[in-house]
């Protein structure tokens, strides 16, 4: 997954993002909402972390923009300010969730992905493919019983399969889930992700369309 972290406070920031980053999630740290403006009209981001007072602008009207152009992103408020009437202005703006400055970083993580996990429409951290057990809050997966161990980057790309499983996902589209900006792309990174994947949980559940993409089948 790839997420937009809208922070201009240095020392938080800093550890958000290599919170994220830590757990193979690309991030991309933005400190003004004139940036984030322009990461969101080149960036289909999965989840973005968004302040509320910025040096040029508001988080809130930031966010209501977004939501009046049908943009449908999570979003998690981070902010400062804890009184009831600014999370209520906040979740009626269009967020998704809300955290009060100062928040532990593991708290942040589950946060995270029970938004994703919703906005995705399952809201169970356990999904089933086939034989497949897998389980996005503790990443891991069993198969009859036995574990398959994956890397971090495996689990971006099958994160990434499994937001729109059933669905065709591009190669772009997994390379700029698993690409912060300035991070310099190899052109076979996913083809050899893919390939892992495949040999890991079964060829017949990562299908390669070829020429188009990639597709997990449709979880239940």
């Amino acid at each position: 997954m790839r997420v937009l972290l809208v922070e201009d406070d240095q020392t938080l920031g800093g550890a958000v993002r290599d919170h994220i980053a830590i757990t193979h999630h690309a991030v991309d740290w933005m400190q003004t909402i004139d940036d984030a403006h322009a990461s969101v009209r080149v960036v289909e981001y999965g989840l973005i972390l968004l302040d509320l007072r910025l040096p040029d602008g508001s988080g809130i009207d930031f966010l209501r923009g977004l939501r009046s152009k049908n943009n449908a992103t999570p979003v998690i408020i981070l902010t400062a300010h804890d009184q009831i009437s600014d999370r209520i202005e906040g979740l009626n703006a269009g967020a998704d969730d809300y955290l009060v400055k100062p928040f532990n970083l593991d708290e942040l993580t589950a946060r995270m992905l029970a938004v994703t996990r919703r906005h995705s429409g399952n809201s169970n951290s356990t999904i089933k493919v086939g034989p497949l057990r897998i389980n996005t809050a503790d990443r891991t997966v069993f198969s009859e019983g036995q574990e398959i161990v994956l890397s971090g980057r495996e689990w971006a790309v099958l994160d990434k399969l499994l937001l729109r499983a059933g669905a065709i996902v591009s190669k772009s589209q997994i390379e700029e889930a698993l690409y912060a900006f300035g991070w310099e792309v190899e052109s076979n990174t996913v083809e050899v992700y893919i390939s892992r994947l495949r040999k890991k949980l079964g060829r017949e559940h990562v299908t390669t369309i070829r020429g188009v993409g990639y597709r997990i089948e449709g979880r239940s």
